[in-house]
């Protein structure tokens, strides 16, 4: 299934969470073979456990419900496990929150624009290009090197409006 209809049936409440999650493992297990490194299995907990639902997850959040698959986790397992998926483009952070959601497309490095609802706190993943195009641009005209973007913006969903 394609994001664009991952998108569609999400934004008309066809959303199936558990093949979402499903697919999500499939992808991060492809990108992972495709880069010859390793998915183990606390890498795909933490993955699954992110993905667990479309808001934002504190890694103290992923650590409290890591114990229940996980013999006494510590933090560093739990940060090293979450740095690991950030520089595999599995995963973004959300600065504004200091949480991470799972990235809709890791075949291909992007920026994501993310939406943020203020209510229920669902996050959905925008990936528009024109947006990172002008950003870009303006930066440059500026004289501004970007060396990451991330854009969050805080609203309403349609179910909480």
């Amino acid at each position: 299934m394609s994001k664009r209809s991952l998108i569609q049936d999400f934004i008309h409440g066809k959303h199936n969470h558990s093949r979402c999650v499903q697919e999500a493992v499939l992808r991060a297990e492809a990108v992972c073979a495709a880069r010859s490194e390793r998915f183990t299995p606390l890498r795909r907990i933490v993955l699954e456990l992110v993905w667990g639902s479309h808001k934002p997850i504190k890694a103290y959040d992923l650590l409290a419900q890591l114990a229940e698959f996980h013999e006494r986790p510590a933090p560093p397992t739990v940060y090293r496990a979450l740095d690991f998926l950030l520089e595999a483009g599995l995963i973004h952070k959300l600065q504004s929150l200091n949480a991470y959601v799972g990235c809709a497309d890791p075949d291909r490095d992007h920026q994501g624009q993310f939406l943020i609802c203020g209510n229920c706190g669902i996050v959905a993943e925008l990936d528009d290009k024109s947006i990172t195009d002008s950003i870009d641009l303006n930066a440059r005209r500026m004289g501004f090197r970007i060396d990451d973007e991330t854009v969050e913006i805080k609203g309403l969903c349609k179910d909480c409006q």
